[in-house]
C-alpha cells in the first residue's frame, strides 16, 4: 500500500495564494472579516463562552470577576446596579413617621403595671403590635430579640423604650452602611483614604458643632479625622478600612456627636473630632514647626509634650515614619500623636513597640530594653539625679510583663500584661520613667496630677 505523502510548504503556499486572487476582497471586507476575528478570539481570552463548560450544570458559579478598566460599559453598568440596589435598601428602612407611628403602638399596648418609670410589655401584647406595625417593621419583632432584652420582670415582659432603642439603632446602622457604601467607589465594602475623606467632608455641614471652623482649615480637620480611623483599624496599613470595622467601632459615634448643639465642653475636650480638639493638635503641630516651613525636624519634634522623650526614641521616629528630606508632616505626626495620648490601646502599643523593636525580630530582649533605658539614665544626670540601676529596671519590667519566654517580651505580651502603657512610658520618655517611679506618691497626692517636677524629685 502506497503511503501518501503531504504536501511540500510551497505548494500549500501556492494554493493559499491563488485563493486569495480568486476572492478578490475588497479593503472594507477584509476590515470587517479581522474585526470578526478579533473579536472573537478576545472573546474567548477574557472568558467568554465559558459558560458552556460541562461543570456549570451542577457547580453553581461563585466568582464574578470585576470589570476591567477597559470595560467601560460594565464598569458603568456596575455603577448603576449599585446604585439602584442601595435605593432599594434605603427605602425599606423606617423613615421618622414611620418609628413615630411605632412608638405610639408600642405605648398604646403597654402592660402594666410600671417597672420603677418604664413602661413594659408582654409577649402577647409585642405579637400583636408586631401585626399592626407594617411589613417594615415585622423583621424587628422577633422571638429572639424579646427574649434578649428579657430582664428580671417578674411577669416576663420587656421594657417598651429598650425595644425602641434597639429598633432605632438598627435603623441607624443601615442608614449608616448605605451612606458610606455610596463613597466604597471599588464597590467591595470598604473604604479607602480618599473614600473616607470624602464622606467626612461632606458630613461637616450637618454638624453643628463644627459650625466655627473656617473653610480653610477643613482640609486639617477632614485629616485629622481620617487619622484616627485608619491608625486604629487598618495596622497593617493596606490603605483600606473595611465598613462594617468602622460600624462596629465608636468612632463614628463620637463624629455624629457632632450634632448636639448642646455638647458640653467636657465632652467636647475629650472627643478627637471636636473642632476644639482638632484645633488643639493642629496648633501644637504650628507651634513645635519653629522654622514654618510646615515640617518638623527631630529637634522640633523633641519639644513635645514635656519634652522629655529621649533622643534615641525620636531617632527610631525618624528612622521607621514615613519622612520627607529627613522631616515629618502632618499626617506623620498624627500618627505620633495618636500613639502617645492612647498608649493603652493594642494599635498604640504596635505603634511603638515596632519603634523599640530594632531589629525587627518581633521581640524586645535585655539589648533592647538596656539600650533604650540607657538614653532615660542620661537624661536623669542632666537632671542632677542619681541614675537608676538597669538591672532593678529590667526585674521590673519581666515581673510586669510575665512574658511566654522568660528572656523575650512580645507585642501580644504587652497587650496581654494590660501594663504594656506603663513599660513602654519607663522606655522612652523621662516623666513616663519618674510617674511609674514615683506611683505611689502620686496616688497619696490630693492634686492626682500625673507630672512629676523632675528638678524637686
Amino acid at each position: 500500500m502506497a503511503t501518501e505523502t503531504k504536501p511540500h510548504w510551497s505548494d500549500t503556499l501556492s494554493r493559499r495564494l491563488a485563493n486569495s486572487e480568486k476572492e478578490n476582497k475588497s479593503e472594507d471586507e477584509r476590515k470587517t472579516e479581522e474585526t470578526a476575528l478579533f473579536t472573537k478570539y478576545y472573546a474567548q481570552l477574557k472568558g467568554g463562552g465559558a459558560e458552556d463548560h460541562e461543570s456549570y450544570k451542577t457547580i453553581p458559579r461563585f466568582y464574578y470577576r470585576l470589570p476591567a478598566e477597559d470595560e467601560v460599559l460594565r464598569q458603568k453598568l456596575r455603577e448603576e446596579s449599585r446604585a439602584v440596589f442601595l435605593q432599594r435598601k434605603s427605602r425599606e428602612l423606617l423613615d421618622n413617621e414611620e418609628l413615630q407611628n411605632l412608638w405610639f403602638l408600642l405605648d398604646k399596648h403597654q402592660v402594666p403595671p410600671l417597672s420603677g418609670e418604664e413602661a413594659m410589655i408582654n409577649y402577647e401584647a409585642y405579637v400583636l403590635v408586631r401585626q399592626k406595625a407594617g411589613p417594615k417593621c415585622r423583621k424587628f419583632f422577633t422571638a429572639k430579640v424579646y427574649a434578649k432584652l428579657l430582664s428580671n420582670d417578674p411577669y416576663g415582659r420587656i421594657s417598651i423604650m429598650q425595644f425602641f432603642n434597639y429598633v432605632m439603632r438598627k435603623v441607624w446602622l443601615h442608614q449608616t452602611r448605605i451612606g458610606l457604601s455610596l463613597y466604597d467607589v471599588a464597590g467591595q465594602g470598604y473604604l479607602r483614604e480618599s473614600d473616607l475623606e470624602n464622606y467626612i467632608l461632606e458630613l461637616i455641614p450637618t454638624l453643628p458643632q463644627l459650625d466655627g471652623l473656617e473653610k480653610s482649615f477643613y482640609s486639617f480637620y477632614v485629616c485629622t479625622a481620617v487619622r484616627k480611623f485608619f491608625f486604629f483599624l487598618d495596622p497593617l496599613r493596606t490603605g483600606k478600612i473595611k465598613i462594617q470595622d468602622i460600624l462596629a467601632c465608636s468612632f463614628l459615634d463620637d463624629l455624629l456627636e457632632l450634632r448636639d448643639e448642646e455638647l458640653s465642653k467636657e465632652s467636647q475636650e475629650s472627643n478627637w473630632f471636636s473642632a476644639p480638639s482638632a484645633l488643639r493638635v493642629y496648633g501644637q503641630y504650628l507651634n513645635l514647626d519653629k522654622d514654618h516651613n510646615g515640617m518638623l525636624s527631630k529637634e522640633e519634634l523633641s519639644r513635645y509634650g514635656t519634652a522629655t522623650l529621649t533622643s534615641v526614641f525620636l531617632d527610631r521616629v525618624f528612622q521607621e515614619c514615613l519622612t520627607y528630606d529627613g522631616e515629618m508632616d502632618y499626617k506623620t505626626y498624627l500618627d505620633f500623636v495618636l500613639a502617645l495620648e492612647n498608649k493603652k490601646e493594642p494599635a498604640a502599643i504596635q505603634y511603638i513597640f515596632k519603634l523599640l523593636d530594632m531589629e525587627n525580630q518581633g521581640y524586645l530582649n535585655v539589648f533592647s530594653l538596656n539600650y533604650f533605658f540607657r538614653a532615660i539614665q542620661e537624661q536623669m544626670k542632666q537632671h542632677g539625679q542619681e541614675p537608676v540601676s538597669f538591672q532593678d529596671v529590667k526585674d521590673e519590667i519581666f515581673d510586669m510583663v510575665k512574658p511566654q519566654d522568660p528572656f523575650k517580651i512580645t507585642f501580644q505580651d504587652l497587650v496581654n500584661c494590660c501594663q504594656g502603657d506603663t513599660v513602654v512610658g519607663i522606655l522612652i520618655d523621662l516623666n513616663g520613667f519618674w510617674t511609674y517611679e514615683n506611683r505611689e506618691v502620686l496616688v497619696a497626692s490630693d492634686d492626682g496630677s500625673n507630672t512629676v517636677d523632675l528638678e524637686e524629685t
